[in-house]
């Protein structure tokens, strides 16, 4: 209690003398302080005369003293200052015991006027005393037949603390044979038990030496210890048991003697000698429990020899042992626990009547539960009896008349939340002390269908490999309903849909009971990528909830599709093709390129060439590109070289395991006359159109391609300024899901290597497709080699290239295809312009199938993003 002051002396007299005043009409006033036991001499406790409200200079006139009883000289206050402190050492075991409050009571005397102030200083508990066990050396004797799991009684250490620094923790040195097992009753009783978990051999290891240590819960940590002698005994087979190894007693105080506290009944498996039985107290039991209670040796009963004062002590923890009469005697133990109980007359009692239950959760609020009626033999103060329920319950007692309650719901009931309740309904009478009786009332709540079957997410994202076999297992949904019994009871269904053409239990089923998913066939990535269905979780309660779950399933793809080479018009394994070649071309001359796509995706798509060597010993002077399919000169040809050369070339994708397919490339080497002469035959025999047609063609040709490139600058230009007119956001590439990249005519596609490409700007908008044209490098172009990042210049050039060609593929593919034919009518029909069109057609068809795939996805996504061609060595390369 602290007190101060604010004003002039004037003021400060003026509150004194108010205070003086109240505290000669009240005649006492109450002052509370606190300190730690084992204080050292002179701590400082409080300014007690300033807290009285008491002037220095009034101490010695007003002959201040302070008065303890039965506390001696423990506190002490100087007179010159006012400061209340510790004149001797404070060890609170010794002034309260046990005892959980612990105060020392001072009165402080005045004259002139008198007045008498009382003050309570606490006393706190501190960590100042180690568990002690009752002996150092604890002995015990097992037989060597003792079974494994048998358990031995220890006794437990003690502590003069309270609270938390007596709360004892044991630990048993590590050993083969023994375990450590504390039973926590309560705070007060901790059971300590040798427990067997190794088999003893007498012959073997006559004696054990354990060593138990008891730790205290306070800050620092006390230990104590004890040694533990186990002494193995031989031949006797079975020990004595208790049917409990606790039992609990309640006894008023002031009991006669001779009183039976219990009756003890132990049985011993044995026979003869071996079975029969004398009951003892064992020998660690304090000399207060001998005082107190004596024991029968045959019978077992407990009686009272002592008069038993509830003050003096309220609790017993008698051990007691039932040994054998073998050779050599085996002993069982047990614990009686004898509770005092403080003298009164009689006790309240307590009629539960018309029980209404179970209780439905949707209950009407004041719906009656129970009738209660309370009585008390006693009369006056004594026989006035109260009643209240346990908190925190959504019941409440209502008063119907004398000694007569009503038990009726207070608040609404939620039997998911919880399913039963204990309602202990407390009578306490008006005596002093008061006694008080209880009774329970579990109030079971009965359930409604109020929840609905739930899953644990609502949407699951399952992979699956495509060709499946028929009924594979692909996942399994599971759904909870909190409610219980047949609303509990949850049924699975599909929410039937069309896939397609196809109806969804055509694709996929579900088990009614456990949610597991099936593939009734097998699935095909290049048919079907993503299967989007819901499952429905119904359960049997009236009414029928329910509630759906969506699973999507991508179908992954697998290298089950072998390349296939577009060669000279023709599709297909093994497609052969002619070139001429002139004999003057040098080194690194584009002979022939071989083209080839495959209906996989990822790296199951990504194609390799490789030129197989011939079969002589001779090096050939072509080579192959790896990924560009290019047929070139390793060299300057010569006469020396032969004048036919039949190239074979593999082309193999990158799945596990990989596929192939080859093409055969016929190359002759000719004059340049020769060369010259053959094309000129081949163009003509191949496109028989006359030069008036050309140039009419032409003209509709460059009027297609002027309007489509005038349409495209328009819609680059509104892209542009809607870019620049939003404002910059954190990141240099928006997070997108990665789409499909296709491609038309003699533009290659890849969907597994990709490289972000954007403007820097902000987040992407849109899904664009990048393709990579199979046009020859420029001069001086640079290459960016493999494992380099393309930087920010090139990146936005490369997006502007990206938006056009997307463009093109998404929505302009006809007109994309024309501007083919324009290209190659402009370079005067180069050889092969029959088979080029038909294989931009043929690739023309691909990406318009896979674009509107590639839209379904589109609106799959909230969020879309730029797409950049696949990096086969690194850099915006392209198989074509």
């Amino acid at each position: 209690m602290v007190f101060s002051w604010r004003g002039g002396p004037d003021s400060r007299r003026l509150l004194l003398s108010l205070l003086l005043l109240t505290a000669w009409q009240a005649g006492s006033g109450q002052l509370h302080y606190s300190i730690p036991e084992e204080a050292k001499h002179g701590t400082f406790i409080g300014r007690i005369a300033q807290d009285l409200g008491l002037e220095l200079a009034e101490l010695v006139p007003r002959l201040f003293r302070v008065v303890s009883k039965d506390r001696g000289n423990l506190l002490e206050v100087n007179l010159q200052n006012g400061i209340l402190f510790v004149n001797s050492r404070i060890d609170r075991e010794e002034l309260c015991g046990r005892s959980a409050e612990c105060s020392i009571h001072l009165e402080v005397i005045v004259d002139g006027p008198l007045q008498v102030f009382h003050v309570e200083v606490e006393v706190r508990d501190i960590n100042d005393n180690p568990p002690v066990f009752p002996v150092k050396e604890q002995k015990l004797f097992i037989s060597e037949s003792r079974m494994l799991d048998s358990r031995f009684l220890l006794e437990g250490a003690s502590d003069a603390d309270i609270g938390a620094n007596s709360v004892l923790t044991y630990k048993l040195d590590s050993n083969d044979y023994f375990t450590l097992v504390v039973n926590s009753k309560n705070d007060e009783n901790k059971q300590v038990e040798l427990t067997l978990r190794k088999s003893l051999d007498r012959e073997d290891a006559p004696e054990h030496n354990l060593l138990l240590m008891a730790t205290d819960g306070g800050k620092p940590e006390l230990t104590g210890s004890v040694q533990l002698l186990v002494t193995v005994l031989d031949v006797n087979d079975n020990a004595p048991s208790f049917q409990q190894s606790e039992y609990e007693v309640r006894i008023l105080e002031n009991s006669d003697n001779g009183t039976t506290v219990i009756r003890l009944n132990a049985s011993d498996r044995d026979e003869g000698t071996n079975a029969a039985i004398s009951y003892s107290f064992n020998s660690l039991v304090p000399s207060l429990v001998l005082d107190q209670f004596s024991i029968d040796a045959n019978t077992g009963e407990i009686v009272i020899r002592g008069n038993l004062d509830f003050e003096q002590a309220n609790f017993y923890k008698i051990r007691v042992d039932a040994t054998d009469k073998g050779h050599p005697p085996m002993a069982g133990h047990c614990t009686v626990l004898v509770k005092v109980l403080d003298e009164n007359d009689n006790t309240p009692q307590i009629a539960l009547t018309s029980l209404s239950l179970p209780v439905l959760e949707d209950a009407a609020l004041g719906t009656v539960i129970a009738l209660i009626s309370v009585s008390d033999l006693d009369s006056g103060a004594n026989g006035q009896v109260t009643c209240f329920l346990t908190p925190h319950v959504p019941f409440k007692l209502v008063s119907t008349f004398k000694n007569y309650y009503s038990l009726v719901l207070d608040s609404a009931l939620d039997r998911e939340t919880k399913a039963d309740y204990k309602v202990v309904v407390t009578a306490r009478d008006g005596g002093s002390p008061s006694l008080w009786a209880s009774a329970s009332v579990s109030v079971e709540v009965a359930d409604v269908n109020d929840n609905a079957p739930a899953f644990a997410q609502p949407e699951y994202t399952v992979f699956v490999k495509e060709n499946n076999p028929p009924g594979a297992h692909i996942f399994t949904v599971s759904a909870v309903d909190a409610d219980a019994q047949e609303n509990a009871l949850v049924s699975y269904s599909l929410v039937e849909r069309r896939v397609g053409e196809r109806a969804l239990s055509s694709y996929v089923s579900v088990h009614a009971e456990s949610g597991k998913v099936y593939a009734l066939q097998p699935l095909d990535h290049e048919e079907l990528e993503l299967l989007q269905f819901q499952v429905s979780a119904r359960d049997a309660g009236v009414p029928a909830l329910a509630s759906n779950v969506t699973l999507q399933v991508f179908v992954l793809d697998e290298n089950d599709n072998a390349p296939a080479v577009l060669l000279a018009g023709t599709e297909g394994l093994g497609s052969v093709a002619t070139h001429l070649v002139p004999r003057s071309v040098g080194a690194g001359h584009v002979v022939a390129k071989v083209r080839a796509v495959d209906a996989d995706s990822g790296y199951n798509a990504w194609l390799s060439y490789e030129l197989q060597p011939p079969a002589g010993s001779s090096r050939s002077p072509f080579r192959v590109g790896l990924y560009t399919g290019e047929i070139s000169t390793t060299r300057a040809l010569d006469e020396l070289d032969a004048s036919r050369h039949r190239l074979l070339v593999l082309v193999k994708d990158h799945g596990e395991p990989s596929l192939t397919s080859t093409a055969t490339v016929l190359v002759s080497l000719v004059e340049r006359s020769q060369a010259s002469k053959s094309s000129s035959h081949a163009f003509s025999g191949h496109v028989p159109v006359s030069e008036a047609s050309l140039v009419n063609v032409n003209v509709y040709l460059i009027i297609g391609i002027c309007a489509v490139s005038s349409l495209l600058v328009l819609i680059l230009l509104l892209y542009l300024a809607l870019r620049c007119s939003a404002l910059p956001t954190v990141g240099v590439c928006g997070s997108g899901k990665r789409m499909l990249v296709c491609s038309v005519g003699s533009w290659s596609y890849s969907q597994q290597r990709r490289q972000r490409v954007c403007s820097g700007e902000g987040p992407p908008k849109a899904d664009l497709m990048a393709f990579s044209p199979s046009l020859p490098p420029r001069p001086g172009s640079e290459v960016v080699g493999e494992g380099q990042d393309l930087n920010v210049d090139h990146g936005f050039q490369v997006s502007l290239f990206i938006l056009l060609k997307s463009f093109i593929c998404h929505n302009l593919v006809i007109p994309f295809m024309v501007f083919h034919i324009f290209t190659y009518i402009t370079v005067k029909f180069p050889p092969g312009l029959h088979s080029k069109f038909q294989a931009s057609w043929v690739a023309g068809r691909s990406c318009l199938k896979k674009t509107k795939k590639l839209k379904l996805k589109l609106k799959r996504n909230q969020t879309t993003s730029f797409l950049c061609w696949p990096l086969g060595s690194g850099d915006l390369s392209h198989t074509d």
